[in-house]
């Protein structure tokens, strides 16, 4: 009677793997992260994550295009402020006419579908390189969220489709989405950072953004990686303050948390395969020590069958070449 059934029958040829194959990806899972910087023809390969660049708005506006016409119609985006606009209150984030507000407007009167999201945090426009207001030292949740909704208000005014706040302060989504419903902006989406971890794989975003913590580091308010039962009370708890998407970052080594959330919700779930990931595949493919394409599709396939509905990923590009 052995072996009536055998399970390679349905492994014998491509074609009958992809007919039963659980998940595929395609452009639309995909969300384009994008570092911009002010100037003019600017286009500066960030050191730490070769292959990846900032953009000046001009620049920013022709990237756009492209990725457009490769099918990638989602781009989160992130400034790079200059030192003379920090301040310990993010002064310069609620500036109408600051960096942020204008790659809002570039990408929108480029590539009017495309769908935008902006980063809500302070850390790139805090002097101290927290994602909040600090004063003797600790970082101040209250005085920050209030800041974030401002922040996020000005996002939307400028044209942002969904904001995407990334501190991990407590109560800010609803300080946020109090904020773009009395303001009238009703149809702004949040898609929250709500299970972010204080992970040692951020540094290459931190170079990008020049966005490192001056002083301690980000465990007082980022979760502990040891933490599992956290991330869902985090996660529940911004669903029910008004989060239209949730998200789990880092990506790899958290998809245990990805799957558990996946199983405990019903709105969208996000995931960021980060700069720390993308470094080591690109590090380890450069000394001939793995196959760059084969381990980056299996790594976005394996966040995908955790069960994201989307990726923030800076392989999106290379991924969808391969796609396609």
């Amino acid at each position: 009677m052995y072996p009536l059934r055998r399970n390679r029958r349905l492994r014998t040829n491509e074609t009958i793997r992809s007919l039963v194959r659980e998940n595929i990806l395609s452009p639309n899972d995909f969300l384009v992260p994008l570092f911009v910087v002010e100037g003019k023809g600017v286009k500066e390969e960030i050191a730490s994550m070769p292959n990846y660049y900032r953009f000046s708005l001009d620049l920013l506006e022709k990237e756009v295009k492209e990725i457009w016409k490769m099918g990638l119609k989602s781009v989160l985006l992130f400034v790079k402020v200059p030192d003379n606009l920090k301040d310990n209150a993010g002064t310069e984030a609620l500036n109408a006419e600051g960096l942020m507000q204008r790659a809002v407007k570039t990408v929108k009167n480029a590539v009017p579908e495309m769908l935008v999201i902006t980063d809500i945090a302070l850390d790139p426009y805090s002097s101290f390189g927290h994602d909040g207001v600090v004063a003797d030292g600790k970082i101040l949740n209250d005085d920050t969220t209030a800041i974030l909704a401002e922040m996020s208000l000005s996002h939307a005014i400028a044209g942002a489709d969904f904001v995407a706040p990334s501190d991990m302060m407590d109560g800010r989504i609803f300080e946020i989405r109090t904020l773009l419903e009395d303001e009238g902006f009703h149809d702004t989406g949040i898609m929250s950072y709500s299970a972010k971890y204080a992970s040692a794989f951020y540094g290459p975003f931190r170079d990008a953004l020049d966005s490192a913590p001056g002083f301690g580091d980000k465990k007082t308010y980022q979760m502990d990686p040891a933490n599992r039962a956290e991330a869902i009370r985090e996660t529940l708890m911004d669903i029910e303050e008004g989060a239209d998407i949730v998200m789990v970052k880092p990506g790899l080594c958290y998809l245990d948390i990805v799957r558990e959330i996946k199983n405990a919700v019903t709105v969208p779930v996000a995931v960021y395969q980060v700069s720390g990931e993308y470094a080591m595949i690109k590090a380890a493919s450069e000394k001939g020590w793995l196959d760059h394409d084969a381990v980056m599709m299996e790594q976005l396939t394996a966040i995908k069958r955790a069960g994201a509905n989307m990726i923030a990923s800076y392989f999106a590009k290379d991924a969808v070449k391969l796609i396609s």
